[in-house]
Order: structure tokens, then C-alpha cells, then sequence
């Protein structure tokens, strides 16, 4: 049995090319191990708030010394952390915007990056507490970006995972999306060939 953890950053609902295959993995991961349960952050129907003084101080001040937004700051990270570590499997939905992944997703990731919690800082800098655990994460992008100077999104994703102890990082790239349906179809059919293999 399997605790899978899915967050989905794609603004869209319908018409998502990371929640279609998202949603395919997941269904070939339980699908291999019996008895798997799943739970769903969807950052695009429900965003988390971005970094802002109430989260720094909710991390940053003794409990007393809290106002009632920091309390609640912290309250969501820590919710947000405890649904990490509570996964074996980790599956991200990250559609590229302007280069990059989205800000919702960036906010989770400044949510759940908390010294303490997810790493620790030691004499010799600091050290991931996450480490147990795989990640997949499938994008979808307009052009042809993996391998090349411009994919800020894949070498950003893993240093953010890698941070925290996260090492074990697969991604499924549908690429060539805005390049005209001949390309669409390859990068459809490429990311279908990588899937195929993962379970």
C-alpha cells in the first residue's frame, strides 16, 4: 500500500494536459499496489496564500508572541508538511508558465521549505528531513525546453526537492505543445512512452 500525494498547480480545470496525465500515473500507481490511497492538493482551484509577514512570523515567533494571522500561517504550513510526510509518493502537476512553474506552486514549496520541519541546519549546512519518498512530476510545455539552457522550470524543481532530502525526482515532460498538432501529437506520445515504463 501506497500514500500518494498529488498537487496540481495548473490554472486550467478542463483541458489540462498535467491533470489528464497526472491522473493517469496516479491510476497506474495504485493499479500496482492494491489498497493505495490518494490525497489531492489542487493549488488552482484553492491557492495558498504567498509568502507574507504572517508566515514568517507564524515560523519565526515564540507561540505567545503570535498574532491570530501568524497562528493561522503557520497552522496551513504545518497542514501542508504533514500531508508531505505522510506520502511515500509524491506527484506534481506542473504546466510551465512563462518559463518557469506556477506561483501557486511556488507558494506551496515556500510553505512546506521550513527549517525544523523539512530541513534542518547543521555545522555543516543545512540537511533535507524528506528524504524517503519518490516524486514524479509531469509538465506541459508549449515548446521543446528539457535539455536546453532554457528550462529554468526542471533544475529549479529539483534543487527545491533536493533541499529538503528529495533526490528520487522523475519527471514526464509533454513537450511541443504550441508547436502545431504534428509536434503536439510527438510530445503526447513521448510523455505516454515515459508513463508506460514507470509502473
Amino acid at each position: 500500500m501506497k500514500k500518494i500525494l498529488v498537487v496540481q498547480s495548473s490554472a486550467r480545470q478542463d483541458g489540462s494536459l498535467t491533470r489528464e496525465y497526472t491522473a493517469q500515473l496516479v491510476n497506474q500507481i495504485q493499479a500496482a499496489n492494491p489498497g493505495s490511497w490518494v490525497v489531492t492538493r489542487d493549488l488552482g482551484a484553492e491557492p495558498v496564500p504567498h509568502l507574507d509577514s504572517s508566515l514568517l512570523g507564524g515560523w519565526m515567533k515564540p507561540t505567545d508572541e503570535q498574532t491570530d494571522a501568524e497562528k493561522d500561517a503557520a497552522a496551513r504550513s504545518d497542514i501542508l508538511i504533514d500531508e508531505l510526510l505522510a506520502s511515500d509518493i509524491v506527484v506534481i502537476g506542473s504546466s510551465m508558465y512563462n518559463f518557469g512553474i506556477a506561483s501557486t506552486l511556488k507558494s506551496w514549496f515556500d510553505h512546506v521549505l521550513r527549517a525544523g520541519r523539512t530541513f534542518k541546519y547543521t555545522e555543516n549546512g543545512p540537511v533535507g528531513l524528506t528524504e524517503d519518498r519518490k516524486v514524479y512530476v509531469v509538465t506541459a510545455r508549449g515548446g521543446r525546453y528539457a535539455g536546453t539552457s532554457i528550462d529554468f522550470q526542471e533544475p529549479y524543481v529539483r534543487q527545491l526537492l533536493g533541499f529538503i532530502g528529495i533526490k528520487d525526482v522523475e519527471f514526464i515532460n509533454v513537450e511541443g505543445q504550441a508547436l502545431g498538432p504534428e509536434e503536439a501529437a510527438k510530445g503526447r506520445a513521448e510523455a505516454e512512452e515515459v508513463l508506460a515504463a514507470i509502473v
